[in-house]
């Protein structure tokens, strides 16, 4: 509650703030805890979900029935501006202004197209990868779509490089689904790069997104991360964002809504922004 005697006798010289405290701190520990156990034991998640809860409730009790503050003192001070500028400078606001980006984009089709092109670019190398190391261009092919294999749960190299319909099945729609999600967000970011945009979804986007797998893949399916070369899976996913960004990039732009004032991008009328057509009124 505010402690009205401690203002009175502060002269106004006090404001009030929330009350510090560590239980969000808490709170996401314990959340972190609960996610964690998926990987590790049910051990670590008893302890997160016993912090998770131990945070809620003594959050709350920092907000309800009364809501915990703090008073700190105003130390008061004269500022006086000072400038060595004899002049103001005035912003020239244009269509190419930092604050209207990207003025153009790339449409949907663009990137969808782009992800098709680089999906089936980047089945190459897998398929010469499974050739090579295991004289079956279905190696490849189950490592992705393992799970539709039956009796997947240990298998064996011989069963990895053997043809299995429903891998194929399975493989072919993560890839597809997969290859035109990351499309659609080459398309979205590449406007953002306008001067080197291969750069980017050719080699630092692929190499990212290899480093996280690689980091993570370790945790979330040992067995399959010990079976993959991740030299062909970089080179993969270069071509893939090469091809990709090329495709993008030698899509027409479209302009966006950005450069347009906000009553229009809002749909509101105004008249000094829609002037009436011909003679309509």
């Amino acid at each position: 509650m505010v402690n009205e005697q401690n203002l009175e006798q502060g002269n106004g010289e006090l404001i009030e703030i929330p009350a510090g405290t560590a239980w969000p701190i808490i709170l996401a520990f314990g959340a972190m805890l609960c996610f964690a156990s998926l990987v590790t034991s049910i051990g670590v998640g008893l302890v997160g979900a016993l912090l998770t809860g131990c945070g809620i409730v003594g959050w709350f009790k920092q907000v309800f029935p009364h809501e915990h503050h703090a008073f700190v003192p105003v130390v008061r001070r004269r500022f006086v501006p000072a400038s060595s500028r004899r002049t103001v400078a005035h912003i020239q606001v244009s269509e190419v202004h930092r604050a209207y980006l990207p003025v153009e984009s790339y449409p949907m089709v663009a990137g969808l197209r782009g992800g098709i092109a680089g999906g089936i670019v980047m089945i190459f190398p897998a398929l010469l990868y499974g050739y090579l190391t295991q004289h079956s261009i279905w190696y490849a092919v189950n490592l992705l779509g393992g799970a539709g294999v039956a009796h997947w749960t240990n298998p064996s190299t011989a069963d990895i490089a053997a043809f299995h319909w429903n891998g194929l099945i399975v493989a072919t729609v993560i890839h597809a689904a997969v290859c035109s999600l990351i499309g659609l967000l080459y398309g979205a970011m590449l406007p953002m790069w306008p001067k080197r945009p291969i750069l980017l979804g050719g080699l630092i986007a692929p190499l990212l997104w290899t480093g996280l797998l690689h980091s993570i893949l370790g945790f979330v399916n040992p067995a399959f991360n010990a079976r993959i070369a991740w030299g062909w899976f970089a080179l993969s996913e270069i071509l893939f964002g090469i091809v990709a960004g090329i495709v993008v990039t030698r899509t027409g732009k479209i302009r966006t809504h950005q450069a347009l004032p906000f009553v229009l991008r809002m749909g509101i009328e105004a008249k000094e922004f829609n002037p009436p057509k011909g003679n309509q009124p």
